[in-house]
């Protein structure tokens, strides 16, 4: 009887059944809605596997973005290269300022000629060495891009500054020439008072075999060595100018050179040097214009290698800030 009456189908079923099978927000029974429930099921699994591959990026840089060793390479030695410079730039600012203290540079007697002291090249030649290549040191070591930025912008600059001193050099030998004569005749004119200028003045001339800037009677300018003054040195010259300054061969005499600028130049040619430095100077560079020019070249070229470097480790640093900004942290 219950199977018999199963198989009659009652309006309010025939109804009900019409309206599930045309209503839009029922699925339909049959293959597809399995299709739908597989096709459902394929998206979550891809999802999935998206998830999965997204997690693994932002937990994982792929191999080619990893850092390689040349770039490792580079960034030591262009740390060690900046640490051992730092150290010659503060040992050159340290003997500076011992120089310019053992003087009693900054005494008020002698403030106005502080300009002039030898001493403050080398203070400031080893105050700029200092910072410049502490500022790369660090930077190197911390990676950080704007101190390379400014270590990079000043060996540029310097590079710029070496090529313009250089054209200069060439194009302006003249003038070159009459500021030479005037700082050594300035050098001389201090000869007894300032030690450092001594040192210098006596190395150029024992060296290059000269006396005073274009002659020997130059050194009538300095106080001691006028003819017109009280002493000994009186129309003299130092020793350094003399053509055979030990006595005997083993003494140094200095007195050698007293009364020189009283004697004419047959006489004086066997006594002292007759040709001044400034000729000397120029002898000099003409013999050693190849060497010159090797030394220029090699410390332009050690500059430009430190700034590919520089270049090279800034370009690395701002590679990996992207990559890891979007593969370890996307939402920023």
């Amino acid at each position: 009887m219950w199977k018999f009456t199963r198989k009659i189908t009652f309006p309010w079923q025939r109804r009900e059944s019409t309206e599930n099978e045309t209503s839009p927000l029922l699925p339909k029974a049959g293959p597809a809605n399995t299709d739908t429930e597989e096709h459902n099921q394929d998206n979550a699994d891809q999802e999935g596997t998206n998830d999965g591959q997204r997690h693994s990026k932002n937990t994982k840089l792929p191999p080619f973005y990893r850092r390689s060793p040349i770039d490792t390479f580079l960034k030591y030695f262009l740390f060690f290269c900046n640490l051992l410079f730092t150290a010659l730039g503060l040992a050159m600012l340290g003997l500076g300022m011992w120089g310019l203290v053992s003087k009693e540079s900054f005494a008020q007697e002698k403030i106005g000629s502080i300009g002039t002291d030898p001493m403050l090249v080398l203070v400031s030649a080893g105050l700029l060495l200092f910072l410049l290549c502490l500022t790369g040191c660090v930077g190197a070591v911390r990676e950080n891009s704007c101190l390379l930025k400014v270590f990079s912008a000043v060996v540029l600059a310097l590079i710029a500054a070496e090529v313009v001193v250089a054209i200069l050099a060439y194009s302006l030998q003249g003038q070159i020439v009459n500021y030479l004569r005037s700082g050594m005749l300035a050098a001389m004119v201090r000869y007894v008072d300032d030690l450092d200028l001594r040192f210098i003045v006596d190395e150029v001339q024992s060296n290059l075999q000269c006396c005073g800037a274009d002659t020997y009677r130059d050194w009538e300018v300095n106080v001691y060595y006028n003819c017109s003054a009280p002493g000994v040195l009186a129309c003299g010259v130092p020793a350094t100018c003399c053509v055979d300054p030990l006595e005997n061969g083993t003494v140094w005499n200095s007195q050698c050179g007293v009364g020189a600028q009283t004697l004419d130049e047959f006489t004086a040619q066997s006594v002292v040097f007759l040709g001044g430095c400034l000729g000397g100077i120029s002898r000099w560079i003409e013999q050693h214009e190849g060497v010159i020019g090797t030394v220029a070249i090699v410390v332009v070229g050690v500059q430009m290698v430190a700034l590919f470097i520089t270049t090279r480790l800034i370009e690395s640093i701002h590679w990996h800030k992207y990559y890891a900004r979007n593969y370890y942290m996307p939402g920023l």
